[in-house]
């Protein structure tokens, strides 16, 4: 039977085909542009889109199991649910985030859609688990541009602390969570890196990496809010989430060996192989 990927195009779920692909499993990639898509091995890629239902019928035909990008509404993933359940679909693994852990979830502006979106989902009428990363080591790329240009990082909060997950890792837990659902059958898991790292320290790992210090330059909120791209309500929550963890370690777990048999990578292993973005 046949998995669906959606979000194809994305890191986790560009290394999470690569994956399936590889252990001989029958996949479909889907996204809001299949042309775009070059999944490997003669994949089909289909147009599904969560806000469009009407791309759902056929891009869930003959499908077993979801690998499914939360979106941002929790009506499109209902919708989606039951258009998965009359396609036969047994299973859906949920990417959504540890932020719905934390109090006050449902009404914050970066967890909120994804708590709403596990409501949805927790009671629908297909099975599902939700995989709940905290922070990506790939975020680290924002920074990518002025490091090459300057050697430098202006930072709000340097020493904020977070636990980067390898996105490697996230693809690895997904595919044994898809392939092995009757194994791994907790309704969530709660994934982390091996260490609560500060932006300071991740920004010395990749000096390291790329053999060339970085510096980090202490930034005003004010002052980062006028160098981002990020629309302001969202680069508001940011830095009150970053604010709430300056100083302070955030917890890591074990999920990723648990789930995969190996032990979560760590950040220098993320900066070693992306050293070339920081060049």
């Amino acid at each position: 039977m046949t998995i669906l990927v959606t979000g194809s195009r994305g890191r986790v779920a560009r290394t999470l085909i690569d994956l399936l692909h590889a252990q001989g499993r029958s996949l479909r990639a889907g996204s809001s542009d299949p042309g775009a898509s070059d999944p490997p091995g003669g994949i089909p890629a289909v147009r599904c889109v969560l806000d469009d239902p009407g791309t759902f019928r056929s891009a869930l035909e003959g499908v077993c199991s979801v690998f499914l990008y939360a979106g941002r509404s929790a009506d499109a993933a209902t919708s989606f649910a039951e258009a998965a359940a009359a396609a036969g679909v047994r299973h859906i693994v949920l990417l959504s985030s540890s932020a719905v852990l934390e109090p006050g979830a449902a009404d914050d502006l970066l967890a909120g859609h994804h708590a709403a979106v596990e409501a949805a989902l927790r009671g629908g009428p297909v099975p599902a688990t939700f995989l709940r990363p905290g922070d990506f080591a790939g975020n680290a790329l924002q920074w990518a541009r002025p490091i090459a240009a300057t050697d430098t990082v202006r930072l709000p909060y340097p020493d904020a602390h977070t636990v980067p997950l390898h996105e490697d890792d996230l693809a690895a837990a997904a595919a044994a969570v898809l392939t092995a659902p009757e194994r791994y059958s907790a309704p969530a898991y709660t994934l982390t890196g091996p260490q609560s790292l500060t932006f300071r320290e991740q920004a010395e790992l990749i000096g390291a990496a790329r053999g060339r210090p970085v510096r980090v330059e202490p930034v005003s909120r004010a002052g980062w809010m006028a160098e981002t791209s990020i629309p302001a309500s969202y680069a508001e929550a940011l830095l009150d989430h970053w604010r709430n963890h300056d100083g302070t370690p955030v917890a890591t777990t074990a999920t990723v060996a648990a789930l995969t048999g190996r032990p979560a990578r760590p950040f220098a292993a993320w900066a070693a192989t992306h050293a070339a973005a920081f060049s």
